[in-house]
């Protein structure tokens, strides 16, 4: 489970003066404007191949990827992720193209076609490798990727790796991490960069402790029902002299599903559980989850993170991918941002501090507001596409043109961006396949009665399953209405009609009567429970190890409680909450300590 870089230039005339005419005394020069910052908002909207696995489409076909790996090679990202069929490129985190590729051979006789790959560079190489248990691998290497150009490194590799990350040290040795499983640990090993042969034995790096870090627990609910919990998507990333192994957990199912992070002074250990875990989290919001991913630098050395959102309703493995800020703090602490993770965000246009948000400040204004449709396919209601839940969609009778969804905001607002998020209803795919694309046209009106259009993407010919629109200048209106042109397969269906920008009333007050229960019974959990505030139509918990460190952000819709399920039993946590509607955001709380 990235952005547009803008650049612009002053063109101008210039003219000789004639030799018969005295000389003028030039004009001032043109005041120069900043280019506009542009924005992304996840989850990303990548044209997502469809899961290729039959069995894994019986509830229905649907869009399907996940473990994802972002690196920098000569200049550009390339993305690649499971099941795939092929890789992403872009310059800028925004514009991605897709290359089309399939790194199996005839000789494997699988769907998994580079699950969670690896993907690396050595020298002038980009290097990839796909999961298998088996040593029939080979590891891929290109210096023209974009091109498609790939021959073998070596074949096949001999090492049976699921879910591998190679990490290329400073001093030039070259090292493999690997494991998914929920009773296993990650395993590491040396791996010769010449002739990518194993050296020395494999070795255990460390495995999940669920009864210590609550947030370890498998299950929705964090509660272990029926499994134990699963540790898998290595990834190693070396700051000042320290080596972070980044690994997910519990469950990719699950809106906890999370990155965290041990820390060792040597590549192979021994290591130890950074305090601040998980550091990649988001378990609440329209989409949930930022697990299994990895850390990378933009072009100007600040860092990211990519990593797995959750859709998980046709299938437990339905997923999306998600890009948030992230960053190590003075303490050498390593943090992701995902504060209002699934809203607007800024895209990088220099170097940043990422303790600083990148959220643009364009609020939710449709929230569960009233909606007008065309026609209900069965049960899926037109108010799921306005429900800030990715799980749930609004689903027209037919894929025909016309069929539209309409969203009143309730008053005249300032839009800024819309994002819409298409679900898979009777989607006949399996499988990548070329030339999708969705058309439509968006309309706007003060009273719902005269309308113009915003947005007129009917000759569109690209794949855009959660497309991002940003207003080249924001329009004030009330009602806006989505009409479908073309369906690339299935329905017209809506998971999520998401408009974005500034309401024209006033912010919600301060959360009151905030309380944090944390008892004895049990300190992985806690309860927390607050007075409703009337005009907030959902709530920010942050909390962290100490005041000034709240790194984590829970979003909570139409609650005034949460049960937090996510500590580590012997350390004290620090909490505040704000109140959040369509106009903005309220003060946050005093500190809460809950020891």
């Amino acid at each position: 489970m990235l952005r547009i870089i803008c650049f612009f230039c002053l063109a101008g005339l210039l003219s000789l003066p004639s030799l018969a005419q005295p000389r003028k005394t030039p004009a001032p020069a043109p005041k120069t404007v900043a280019p506009a910052r542009r924005t992304y908002c996840n989850p990303l909207n990548l044209d997502y191949g469809y899961t290729p696995i039959p069995e894994f489409a019986a509830a229905g076909r649907h869009r399907a990827t996940a473990d994802p790996v972002i690196t920098r090679y000569k200049g550009d990202y390339y993305l690649f992720s499971t099941n795939q069929w092929g890789y992403w490129h872009s310059k800028d985190l925004s514009n991605w193209k897709f290359v089309s590729r399939s790194f199996l051979k005839p000789q494997h006789k699988v769907y998994d076609d580079l699950c969670a790959p690896a993907v690396f560079v050595l020298g002038d190489t980009l290097l990839v490798f796909g999961s298998t248990h088996n040593k029939d691998f080979p590891i891929w290497m290109s210096t023209n990727p974009k091109a498609n150009e790939w021959k073998e490194a070596v074949e096949p590799f001999q090492i049976g790796a699921w879910d591998p990350a190679f990490f290329l040290d400073t001093d030039g040795k070259l090292y493999l991490y690997w494991g998914s499983s929920n009773e296993f640990p990650l395993y590491g090993q040396q791996i010769s960069r010449k002739t990518f042969q194993p050296i020395g034995e494999a070795k255990a790096m460390f495995k999940l402790n669920d009864q210590q870090f609550g947030w370890q627990r498998f299950g929705e609910y964090l509660d272990n029902t029926f499994l134990d919990p699963f540790m898998e998507g290595a990834w190693m990333t070396k700051h000042n002299g320290k080596y972070y192994l980044q690994y997910g957990a519990p469950g990719t199912e699950f809106s906890g599903y999370a990155d965290g992070v041990q820390v060792a002074d040597k590549p192979l250990g021994p290591f130890t559980p950074q305090p601040h875990n998980p550091f990649a989290y988001k378990p609440g919001g329209f989409a949930r989850g930022a697990g299994h991913g990895n850390t990378f630098q933009d072009a100007w050395n600040s860092w990211w993170h990519v990593s797995t959102m959750v859709v998980s309703v046709k299938n437990n493995f339905e997923r999306r991918l998600g890009l948030w800020p992230a960053g190590f703090d003075a303490e050498g602490t390593l943090y992701t941002n995902t504060t209002f993770g699934d809203y607007p965000h800024y895209l990088p246009t220099g170097p940043a501090d990422h303790l600083k948000s990148k959220f643009t400040g364009w609020m939710l204004l449709n929230y569960q507001r009233p909606v007008q449709v065309s026609s209900t396919l069965g049960g899926y209601l037109p108010n799921y596409a306005v429900d800030e839940s990715i799980k749930t969609y609004w689903s027209a009778a037919t894929a025909n043109p016309g069929e539209f969804i309409q969203t009143d905001l309730g008053s005249v607002g300032t839009v800024r961006a819309i994002q819409i998020n298409y679900a898979d209803q009777e989607a006949g795919i399996l499988g990548k396949k070329p030339g999708l694309y969705h058309q439509y046209k968006l309309y706007h009106s003060l009273d719902g009665k005269k309308w113009k259009v915003l947005v007129d993407k009917s000759r569109n010919r690209t794949d855009v399953p959660h497309d991002y629109v940003e207003l080249a200048a924001p329009v004030k209106t009330r009602f806006l209405k989505l009409e479908n042109v073309h369906m690339p397969t299935g329905k017209f269906a809506i998971s999520g009609l998401r408009v974005f920008g500034l309401g024209s009333g006033v912010r919600p007050l301060s959360v009151q009567g905030f309380v944090v229960l944390r008892t004895e019974k049990d300190k992985r959990s806690a309860w927390l429970k607050w007075t409703p505030v009337n005009n907030a139509y959902a709530y920010n918990i942050y909390t962290g190890l100490a005041p000034d460190k709240l790194y984590n952000c829970i979003m909570v819709h139409g609650a005034n409680e949460y049960y937090f399920k996510g500590m580590d039993k012997d350390r004290p946590y620090y909490f505040t909450i704000e109140a959040i509607n369509e106009n903005g955001v309220s003060t946050r709380t005093p500190v809460t300590l809950a020891k």
